[in-house]
């Protein structure tokens, strides 16, 4: 029996596109944690907009009780001292909590607008690594044509095209625009 001799350009085909492979396995892993991560955050950010809210209508409760008072003030009706004290009072009271509101309020926006920077961060991360990977399918897969068909450009033609995923994966990384 004789043995086949490899032939070295098949090797030389079998070990990138082997590469290719890893270099999608681990583009596929980053294109998922960063998937996530924005996923993640928008959640967080609805949640942060959602207690905005509950804390704005807070503020407009304490807000039209404390113009409902101010207008009893100032009806032309004789009420005691005391009544006109506690409603003075109430009114200082509501100001209070309507001011605790705005600067909370003001916290929550600042913490929902960090998330949505951060979401929109992780979107355009996953994108890139995304692109990248179409990349890397593209190249395995002229790769495999050409091992199929023999035809030498093709294989060098999927080497070109791993130029795409180097340029999309570092754009994840680096974020160059």
């Amino acid at each position: 029996m004789s043995e086949m001799k490899p032939d070295k350009w098949m090797s030389l085909v079998a070990l990138a596109t082997a590469i290719m492979a890893v270099l999608a396995a681990i583009t596929t892993r980053y294109l998922g944690k960063y998937s996530s991560r924005a996923i993640l955050h928008q959640g967080q950010e609805t949640s942060q907009w959602a207690y905005y809210q509950a804390k704005s209508i807070k503020s407009y409760v304490y807000e039209i009780q404390k113009q409902k008072l101010e207008l009893e003030m100032m009806a032309p009706a004789s009420r005691p001292k005391a009544v006109m004290d506690r409603y003075s009072q109430l009114i200082k009271d509501y100001d209070k909590q309507i001011k605790r509101y705005d600067v909370e309020k003001a916290e929550i926006k600042t913490t929902a607008d960090a998330l949505a920077k951060s979401k929109e961060d992780f979107q355009a991360r996953a994108g890139n690594f995304g692109y990248g990977l179409i990349f890397l399918q593209i190249s395995i897969m002229l790769a495999s044509i050409s091992a199929l068909t023999k035809k030498k450009p093709l294989f060098y033609l999927g080497l070109l095209t791993v130029s795409g995923w180097v340029f999309f994966f570092l754009d994840a990384i680096f974020l160059f625009y």
